[in-house]
């Protein structure tokens, strides 16, 4: 049975989020743009502590683009600025907070077609960087390459600080299968992982990758984009926290699956992982029998 103690809530997104109170995300930063100055700093700030008051135990620093290829010269000095931003916000909300460092894709996290061959001293170098500015976790997210996946993962491991690795099947659920997924998953647990998920798939075809995660030997979860701004999930298209009641209602099936470990991706908000936290706080349902044994 799962219990409260056991669901870990994570935040939900900042690239939409910041876009959403009108800080432009311009390629290729991305949301690592709004590092550059006082004002986009200010408000990373607000959203990791929008999402402490939230419920959010997890918080995920603004590192999805703060690499050298992206950011060029200054990568590193925005990578140390973006943990240290979601530190303060951490700190302040309590013991139990954790800071996770970022490190997305090299390329296009929905396009796998473009995964370099060389992707490893990048990942490296990047692992380095946040286990030396002194991450929690190390979140590899939002891959559709598991060959990359694997490779950013052995490198976050070799740090020494924990590592979780998240796939995505990307915005039509059509990059990976639950299959592919779940070998991926077994295959990263095997190379160190401490927890496997998947993220930033529409919320509404989440389920059967959760469900193919069971039995991976290690906590697993999920968090999910809103999905098309027509399923009303997200992307502020429903006032009054209709859209995260149905997001939350999503999630709930992810935790009968056996998750424990849910929070939030683009299109999604505070107000999503506020009604997670409500969920988690609930939460007592059995545990399902899923995925394929081996």
């Amino acid at each position: 049975m799962a219990t409260a103690a056991d669901i870990v809530v994570l935040d939900g997104p900042l690239g939409t989020e910041l876009a959403a109170r009108g800080i432009e995300t311009p390629s290729p930063l991305w949301s690592a743009a709004a590092l550059l100055d006082a004002r986009g700093c200010d408000v990373v700030r607000a959203i990791h502590r929008d999402y402490a008051r939230a419920g959010a135990t997890v918080h995920t620093a603004n590192t999805f683009r703060a690499r050298r290829r992206q950011a060029g010269a200054a990568w590193a000095e925005l990578a140390a600025r973006a943990v240290a931003l979601a530190r303060e916000a951490a700190r302040e909300a309590g013991p139990r907070h954790r800071v996770a460092g970022s490190i997305a894709p090299i390329e296009d996290c929905y396009r796998p077609d473009l995964s370099p061959a060389d992707a490893r001293e990048e990942h490296r170098e990047l692992a380095r960087a946040l286990a030396s500015a002194g991450v929690d976790v190390l979140l590899c997210e939002t891959f559709p390459h598991v060959g990359e996946a694997l490779v950013a993962l052995e490198e976050a491991v070799a740090t020494g600080v924990e590592a979780w690795v998240s796939f995505t099947a990307g915005p039509e659920a059509d990059l990976l299968s639950p299959e592919d997924v779940e070998v991926a998953a077994r295959e990263a647990v095997a190379r160190g992982a401490r927890a496997v998920l998947v993220n930033c798939t529409p919320a509404a075809r989440t389920l059967p990758y959760v469900e193919r995660l069971a039995g991976c030997g290690v906590p697993f979860g999920a968090y999910a984009n809103a999905g098309a701004e027509s399923e009303g999930l997200g992307w502020r298209a429903a006032p009054g926290g209709a859209a995260a009641a149905r997001y939350a209602d999503l999630a709930r099936g992810w935790i009968e699956a056996g998750a424990t470990i849910v929070g939030g991706c683009c299109g999604t908000g505070p107000e999503h992982i506020a009604a997670l936290r409500a969920l988690a706080d609930g939460a007592t349902p059995a545990r399902r029998a899923t995925g394929t044994p081996r």
